[in-house]
């Protein structure tokens, strides 16, 4: 099963899919995506893995979820749009390439047998446009990977202000 929970900054998605998660899990797996950039990005890591408890399983996985077994577990990915700018800086800005190693190892992923799955992505797209011509490029990657990713969800949720509102499943 695959849930894909999307929306703006601060909607709601990390709550809805922690949520989520424990109802599905004893046990459930938080795979965090963001790259530690420095030591201010490093305490903010620290800070999230200190608000869940012992019953959650943390794995730091910049790009390579495939390589997770997954088997049998419920599991968050947070966030497609940290995920996306590993990519997307590894391959100096190249949307392209970036949608083409992305949704690899999507599909990858996605292969494993008896596996719930829970992604959290950002709408960015709905928001301020980007200023710059990256910026632009970026939101770009992201909102097609993120139409990849709610075409092979089986639910697919957005949250709008705490509130969640089903748009697939």
């Amino acid at each position: 099963m695959i849930y894909l929970i999307t929306g703006g900054e601060r909607s709601g998605k990390s709550s809805y899919a922690q949520d989520l998660a424990m109802e599905l899990s004893l046990n459930p797996i938080y795979v965090a995506t963001a790259r530690k950039w420095d030591g201010d990005f490093q305490k903010r890591i620290d800070r999230h893995q200190a608000e869940r408890d012992e019953r959650w399983i943390n794995i730091e996985e910049e790009k390579q979820l495939s390589t997770i077994d997954f088997s049998g577990k419920v599991a968050i990915v947070d966030c497609v749009t940290l995920w996306l700018t590993n990519f997307f800086v590894d391959t100096k800005n190249d949307v392209s390439l970036s949608l083409e190693q992305a949704k690899a190892q999507f599909d990858a992923l996605v292969q494993q047998q008896n596996a719930t799955i829970i992604i959290i992505t950002n709408e960015i797209g709905m928001g301020v446009h980007a200023e710059t011509h990256i910026g632009r490029k970026f939101t770009e990657l992201q909102g097609w990977m993120n139409q990849y990713l709610a075409k092979n969800a089986d639910e697919v949720v957005l949250m709008v202000s705490g509130i969640p509102v089903k748009i697939k499943g």
